[in-house]
């Protein structure tokens, strides 16, 4: 399942989603490298 986060406050990533942390943040993985950060939902219009 792809997921997106955000890493920093301008940077975003989307990749598989590997895990959940206890923190709230999630892993996701972009070809060999793994990333953490706070996943990102859409606005609700």
């Amino acid at each position: 399942m792809l997921q997106t986060i955000a890493v920093g406050s301008c940077v975003l990533v989307q990749g598989l989603l590997v895990r959940q942390l206890e923190n709230g943040k999630v892993v996701v993985r972009v070809g060999k490298e793994t990333y953490a950060g706070k996943p990102v939902t859409a606005k609700p219009n």
